[in-house]
């Protein structure tokens, strides 16, 4: 969920899961360009941190199962970073993060690569060793290195609420048709913002794209690398773009694949995921023969059936309209899972909604036992204080019109998302869009999908263009897919491989078919 919208929340993770995105830089009054009190001096000068932060010692161990996963092999070590919980007072109060590396295989190291997959919200320390053989290339002459963003997993992440709570919200209807769905709404999404501050505390003033992104550099210092080398998915095409605005002189080589648009605000990232799934969809139904214009009449009827009447499933569980339409964005990150909506979607129709609850459980991160994931609270927090813009339940449903325009299927939720999403939030936005211009740093390889629906291709072109003139290099890959890199292009593949290994730049505008 590259900020407000949710379904982009789990990144490269998504095609991982089914196979087996927003934060930012603008000064106070969100507009680009002028620094605010927090933002850093572009230079990122070390000097202005004390030595307690900067010299500190890793103490790298094994790592131990987490929440999300099993400890990983012995090749894999763990430590935590100290960081300020506050950049305005680095010599104040200090918050842990959780660090996950494999050293580099090979003798002719370059340095460490960090990775973040998406979000905002997602686990690195969980998502690097599964991740791992994609960038085996990498491996060679890289450290493998990522980290639980600060509010995440075990960088003090946070639980808003029990699963048992969680589970009753799902029966609510996030796409109201009356009053009382509409107070049920924005009541529970104000209750979820009242929950999430009595967790955090302090902390939830202290989560943006921004704290993190200086996060980033201390790790550059402690790792003891010159440069910032750095692979960013999803939500971390963002994050990469506000390190690259604030520490433009600590640009190394920098991968932005599957990229959140920097121009869009709340409501344009809204509109931006309605039009990528919908193109995402219909490339889909036409893959199976069917017109997709048909298609797309015939799901939203099947989900305006099942707002009226949710599906009966194995469990017991119901299917409601929300569930199963989260279970068909799920396979539509990846083609190769395609068929699975397919078989959902006729079980389905037939009614069992058993297949769709399951891929709505494995997108919302819920297992067997009916204990859920902390990623989309941890997002929920991020992205509420990035996003300073808060659409009114008014505004939305004048907008409602355009969305279901754009997408029958997904425009609805999208658009009341776009209202709900941080509704009567505790703690205000800090910015309308991020400011990612970087003057002065190495180029920066930009990897748009043209098929990617969650982070629709545009935004690639965008975040090439306000990366700035000699910056920003856009390689493009006509495919389909949340992401390029690994996902069957030799094109893409050895064209990053090149530019991370070697350091080779390739002409902007290269096209990948």
């Amino acid at each position: 969920m590259a900020r407000v919208a949710r379904w982009a929340v789990l990144g490269t993770a998504a095609a991982l899961l089914v196979a087996g995105c927003t934060g930012g830089s603008s000064s106070d009054d969100g507009k680009k360009g002028a620094e605010g009190p927090r933002a850093a001096t572009p230079s990122g000068a070390s000097s202005s941190l004390p030595a307690s932060l900067t010299s500190q010692k890793l103490d790298w161990g094994r790592c131990r199962a987490t929440d999300g996963s099993p400890a990983p092999g012995s090749e894999w070590q763990c430590a935590t970073l100290k960081a300020p919980l506050d950049w305005s007072d680095p010599g104040g109060k200090t918050i842990e993060l959780s660090l996950i590396r494999s050293k580099a295989t090979g003798d002719d190291r370059i340095g460490s690569l960090l990775f973040n997959f998406g979000g905002p919200g997602g686990s690195g320390v969980d998502t690097m060793p599964a991740y791992a053989p994609l960038v085996s290339s990498l491996h060679e002459r890289y450290d493998l290195v990522s980290w639980d963003p600060r509010g995440v997993g075990g960088s003090e992440g946070l639980r808003c609420r029990p699963d048992r709570e969680i589970q009753a919200a799902e029966t609510i209807d996030a796409t109201p048709d009356t009053p009382a769905e509409e107070a049920a709404y924005l009541n529970d999404a104000t209750d979820f913002g009242k929950d999430c501050q009595k967790a955090a505390g302090e902390l939830m003033k202290h989560v943006s794209t921004t704290d993190t992104a200086r996060d980033m550099d201390l790790m550059r210092q402690v790792l003891g690398d010159a440069k910032t080398h750095y692979f960013g998915i999803s939500y971390g095409t963002e994050l990469g773009g506000v390190y690259a605005h604030l520490f433009p002189k600590n640009v190394g080589r920098l991968v932005l694949d599957a990229v959140v648009d920097p121009s869009a605000d709340t409501v344009g990232h809204a509109e931006n995921q309605a039009r990528g799934f919908q193109r995402a969809l219909e490339d889909y139904l036409k893959s199976t023969g069917q017109d997709p214009k048909e298609g797309t009449r015939e799901i939203a009827a099947l989900l305006k059936r099942l707002d009226a009447e949710p599906l009966e499933t194995a469990s017991g569980r119901k299917l409601t309209e929300t569930l199963a339409l989260t279970g068909i964005v799920l396979p539509l990150y990846s083609q190769d899972s395609w068929p699975t909506l397919t078989s959902a979607l006729d079980a389905a129709r037939d009614g069992d909604g058993t297949e769709l609850l399951a891929l709505a459980d494995g997108y919302n991160d819920r297992d067997d036992s009916g204990h859920y994931g902390t990623a989309s609270h941890s997002q929920r927090l991020i992205s509420c204080l990035d996003d300073k813009e808060r659409p009114t339940p008014e505004e939305t449903k004048r907008r409602l019109p355009e969305f279901e325009k754009i997408s029958p299927v997904f425009g609805p939720f999208l658009g009341w998302d776009s209202a709900g999403w941080c509704h009567d939030w505790p703690v205000p936005g800090q910015f309308e869009t991020p400011e990612v211009s970087a003057p002065g740093a190495a180029p920066v390889l930009v990897v748009g999908n043209t098929g990617d629906p969650a982070t629709p291709y545009e935004g690639a072109r965008r975040m090439a263009d306000e990366l700035g003139k000699g910056v920003g290099v856009l390689l493009t890959w006509k495919g389909e897919g949340h992401g390029a890199y690994g996902s069957g292009s030799d094109c893409v593949d050895s064209t990053v491989d090149a530019y991370l290994l070697k350091g080779e730049v390739p002409q902007d505008g290269k096209v990948c078919s």
